[in-house]
């Protein structure tokens, strides 16, 4: 049996000519999974020619008929979630509960899809001179490029994909070298929808593949999602290529507890969203900001979250899952060190965990501390496993200080039962995805992924009507149709429509 991934250029699975190879292994037993090819160069030009080349005719295809292609796609993607999930499971490690999750959630940024006819339509004003008319229409860009991590591996790629490919694009998917094995099937099922040859094309590789793609002549916007120093590159150098990027980095998100919040509500909530997918997701709550008395609540929280232990995907009693990698632990665990050095109380520590049956996993416990400053590195870094900061502040004054003054702004929440002062949180605060009694405010896809500061670098978010605006190009038309018997008019010598 031959191991090694294909890519998927020009409708057809093929298998690499590239020497080089990465080993993919289960997070939670070290298995090989499979090999991932790194695309050679001559694979990445094939696969953005054949873009390019579908592109001249899937921008001619009638919207509507775009638009039952992604009919199809999200049924197929239905009735296949469940297998999806579990195989989401075993490439990442996340529980089957949370992995469905993964996978629905990209679904309906395909539903969003569909709906293209509607969010493609441009403006119209008759007479805006003496029978002239303007009106807009919205025109596709061309070859597009997706980058996505390990922690999402179906639902960021769906975020991209569909919706770039309703508006009448071509796409290259680059996903994870880590975790392939949902992105190649997504790409078969999006087959059978009725994807024709060269509308979408995957390719595996690391740096090297992404270097190539968003220098490519051909590629024309290039969407992101992962590490903050990643995303900068990525920027800095598609930028400087004149494409259209977008780069959704990394995070630090707080959640505010206000003393008249429900404790138990606060707990609960604080739970999954520090520990959730073993803290590996940009909008997982990594730092709990107690105002005032609300820091008596730290107690129960430490009983409550050494209740919760990780586990095999498989196993329905399995808080969260192991991290992606042997070297994703040793950096958590080196980051819980420092807390230690730098004088943070440990609470609780998860490190030396053990699953029975499972010892070569990447397991950690959840982690926490109290006692954190700012200038500790485990405030300042992205941790990207179950560890969770508490920090204790007099009024809601110094919360919002707090909180903007932190260089990223992807999510953050409040919980209160002050209507006064989650309107003052959600208007002043510098963040751009609010919760209120809400920990994760991921929005629905007929919003957009809204991260700000060095949470996200470019202009237009993920889907939503700003990744339409983003994967399309707005023309404007001014028009006069003079009649035939009308009489010439003298040259008009000026700007003005006359």
């Amino acid at each position: 049996m031959n191991d090694i991934l294909p890519h998927y250029i020009n409708g057809e699975f093929i298998q690499s000519n590239s020497p080089q190879h990465l080993e993919i292994h289960d997070p939670a037993t070290q298995e090989l999974l499979a090999r991932v090819p790194m695309a050679s160069d001559d694979e990445i030009e094939r696969a953005v020619a054949g873009a390019a080349e579908a592109f001249t005719q899937w921008r001619k295809v009638p919207v509507p008929e775009r638009a039952r292609v992604m009919l199809r796609y999200q049924q197929l993607l239905k009735e296949h979630h469940d297998e999806l999930a579990r195989i989401l499971a075993e490439d990442n490690g996340k529980t089957f509960e949370d992995a469905k999750g993964d996978v629905w959630r990209g679904i309906e940024v395909v539903e969003q899809a569909c709906n293209v006819p509607s969010l493609l339509m441009g403006e119209t004003v008759e007479n805006v001179a003496r029978d002239v008319d303007s009106y807009s229409i919205t025109q596709p860009l061309g070859v597009c490029v997706g980058i996505t991590p390990f922690n999402f591996p179906a639902m960021i790629p769906l975020w991209m994909f569909p919706l770039a490919i309703a508006c009448g694009n071509t796409f290259v998917l680059k996903p994870s070298e880590q975790v392939p094995l949902t992105a190649m099937r997504l790409v078969e099922l999006f087959e059978q929808a009725g994807c024709p040859p060269g509308v979408l094309q995957l390719v595996h590789g690391g740096k090297d593949t992404v270097d190539a793609l968003i220098n490519h002549p051909d590629t024309r916007a290039i969407s992101f999602v992962g590490s903050v120093p990643v995303g900068e590159h990525i920027y800095r150098s598609a930028s400087h290529a004149l494409k259209r990027v977008q780069c959704m980095a990394g995070a630090k998100n707080h959640m505010v507890i206000m003393p008249d919040a429900n404790k138990d509500v606060v707990i609960n909530n604080l739970l999954g969203a520090a520990v959730g997918a073993a803290g590996q997701r940009c909008m997982a709550i990594s730092v709990a900001v107690f105002v005032g008395e609300a820091i008596n609540w730290v107690d129960e929280l430490r009983e409550k979250l050494a209740g919760v232990r990780p586990g095999h995907w498989d196993d329905p009693e399995a808080g969260y899952g192991p991290l992606i990698s042997r070297n994703a632990k040793q950096r958590v665990e080196a980051l819980i060190a420092s807390g230690v050095e730098d004088g943070a109380t440990l609470l609780l520590d998860g490190r030396d965990c053990e699953v029975s049956g499972y010892p070569d996993g990447n397991w950690l416990g959840p982690t926490l501390f109290s006692n954190v400053s700012t200038d500790m590195r485990i405030y300042r870094e992205e941790i990207f496993g179950p560890v969770l900061c508490c920090m204790q502040v007099a009024n809601l004054d110094e919360a919002l200080a707090l909180v903007n003054s932190s260089p990223y702004g992807n999510g953050t929440s409040i919980f209160t039962a002050s209507g006064a002062a989650a309107r003052r949180y959600q208007s002043e605060v510098d963040v751009g995805q609010v919760g209120i009694n809400i920990p994760i405010p991921v929005p629905l896809p007929f919003f957009s992924f809204t991260g700000w500061k060095k949470s996200f670098m470019g202009d237009l978010h993920a889907y939503g009507k700003q990744a339409v605006r983003f994967y399309t190009e707005t023309k404007t038309v001014t028009a006069r149709w003079p009649e035939d018997n009308a009489s010439s008019h003298a040259p008009n010598m000026t700007i003005a429509l006359k």
